[in-house]
């Protein structure tokens, strides 16, 4: 049954090697991967796909042959990856054009095509589930490299680097959608090294630090192609040899917490280029205007009870979603029952109060799937914070999360409190909190009680700040922002101030911004501060 590429038999190896989850084997005589049997992948989730059919149509015209030999990529290895050719309708053109296809596959399952024509235009099989390209080739090993695209895969396939993946849909500058990795996670579980081989600019290193973020530092590498754009690029100029060279010249991320100005020259030159770059805001225009934030940081938010905090974490985490496609995690003891939280964000999302009817509708299933896709629950019987820490580290790795929300702290409790005093274990918490923000590169908002506020003789309560939080001045000194979040019964208004930021480049200190909040749809709606009333008017 093996192929002519079978090797001398080897009686003291294994016949084989058996991969039972995945449904792989790997014959030791040949290399090949056969299917074992079927199976349910765990990245894939619930959702349902389209299967493109396929037609095993891999006989190529010679001006495809060409072009790919022009770019240094040879029939055998076109062959190998099933690189197709055929009529396809794009939209781009509006019209049916010649098409190369580059065929997605997981197991013997087509699981999607990329079609590309000569004015590279390109798509991908509408409802067909987003994975990586050359998945089947990194089963088994310990090691692999990610490119950016197709070609890339293709050229690194051609000088003997068979275990390489691309991406599907390249790297944007603006909002990364790695759901494909989602999808895919289980296949890096097992490696050891990763070398990261994306195009040589600013997309390009958008999509090496998340992968970093993603994978971790500790297994991440990086190639480096000189002058040259991407892997394709490298092996037209220079050559098998060149590119060869590039991958296994490889360097290790740069260890954490060490850095050398070498490390963040990138960073410095853009600084004096460009001078601070701005925060992520909520999509509220007056309270963006004086408050934003960066990731790798975390916000305290406190007010009274009832007053409104959760909601409007909610209300930021919606808005961080709606303008940057952030994910986010929740651990809240108190925002239970589930369903209600869930009510909430997709009430958010869509702007408005669903009804019975609406079930099943466009717009619900719309609303249904932004929160399913975006938004995640920690769910526990008792909460502590180690364990929350290392659920919201896998969600970094499994769903790409770039925001965690702790809600309230007091509920989600530390291991070992109970024998500091309150001032270690507010700083304990605190540093093990901003820890974690800073490796997975996460912004993480934590809500906070305030002590007993009491009502003045005007049956008005005091606004609490963070010194009134269990605590004290340490949520004041460790925290990078602070926030209060204050109703105002008689006016009917909700009060967002800032009482902490750390840089002013990204808000006002004491500032504040008001609104109206919409019972229906639970948004919030600009207005201006009500001055107070003169004496006699």
């Amino acid at each position: 049954l093996c192929s002519h590429d079978r090797k001398p038999e080897n009686r003291k190896a294994k016949c084989a090697m058996y991969d039972w989850e995945r449904g792989l084997g790997t014959c030791m005589n040949c290399d090949n991967v056969f299917q074992l049997h079927t199976f349910k992948r765990k990245g894939g989730g619930d959702k349902d796909y389209v299967l493109p059919e396929w037609k095993n149509n891999t006989q190529l015209s010679d001006n495809a042959i060409k072009w790919f030999e022009a770019r240094g990529i040879s029939q055998k290895t076109l062959t190998e990856l099933k690189i197709s050719e055929g009529l396809e309708w794009m939209p781009q053109t509006n019209s049916s054009v010649n098409t190369i296809q580059f065929n997605y596959f997981i197991n013997d399952q087509l699981i999607n095509t990329k079609f590309r024509d000569g004015r590279k235009n390109f798509k991908l099989v509408k409802g067909a589930e987003k994975v990586f390209y050359n998945l089947n080739n990194i089963v088994n090993t310990d090691w692999c490299v990610i490119v950016e695209g197709e070609m890339d895969a293709l050229s690194l396939y051609e000088v003997g680097i068979h275990n390489v993946v691309s991406v599907p849909n390249g790297a944007t500058l603006n909002r990364l959608n790695l759901d494909y990795l989602d999808n895919c996670i289980e296949y890096f579980e097992d490696k050891q090294k990763i070398v990261l081989a994306t195009d040589s600019d600013e997309a390009g290193e958008n999509l090496k630090q998340e992968l970093i973020r993603r994978f971790g530092a500790e297994v991440c590498w990086m190639a480096d192609f000189g002058i040259h754009k991407d892997a394709n690029d490298l092996l037209v100029a220079d050559g098998r040899n060149a590119l060869l060279n590039a991958i296994h010249a490889a360097s290790p991320v740069p260890l954490e917490n060490v850095v050398t100005v070498k490390d963040i020259n990138d960073e410095l030159e853009e600084f004096i280029h460009e001078g601070f770059k701005p925060g992520y805001q909520i999509g509220l225009d007056n309270f963006d205007s004086i408050f934003s934030t960066y990731t790798g940081q975390f916000i305290t938010v406190t007010g009274v009870p009832s007053s409104g905090k959760s909601d409007f974490v909610d209300r930021m985490a919606v808005g961080y979603q709606m303008k940057y496609g952030w994910k986010t995690a929740f651990a809240s003891p108190e925002n239970k029952p589930t369903f209600l939280h869930a009510h909430k964000l997709i009430r958010k999302v869509g702007g408005w109060m669903p009804k019975q009817e609406d079930l099943g509708s466009a717009k619900w299933n719309k609303c249904f799937e932004v929160v399913n896709d975006n938004f995640y629950f920690i769910e526990a019987e008792r909460y502590d914070l180690d364990s929350v820490l290392k659920k919201g580290a896998e969600l970094v790795k499994r769903k790409g999360i770039k925001c965690l929300v702790i809600d309230p702290f007091n509920k989600v409790k530390m291991k070992g409190a109970a024998d500091m005093s309150i001032t270690d274990a507010t700083m304990e918490y605190l540093a093990r909190i901003e820890a974690f923000a800073k490796k997975y590169d996460v912004l993480v908002i934590i809500v906070a009680h305030p002590t007993k506020m009491y009502k003045k003789e005007d049956g008005t309560i005091d606004e609490p700040n963070m010194y009134n939080i269990k605590g004290g001045g340490e949520w004041y000194d460790a925290s990078y922002h602070g926030l209060l979040i204050h109703r105002n019964y008689q006016n009917n208004t909700v009060k967002a101030k800032v009482l902490k930021v750390k840089f002013q480049n990204l808000g006002e200190n004491q500032a504040e911004a008001h609104f109206k909040w919409n019972h229906v749809s639970g948004d919030y709606i600009p207005v201006e501060p009500v001055s107070q009333e003169l004496p006699w008017e």
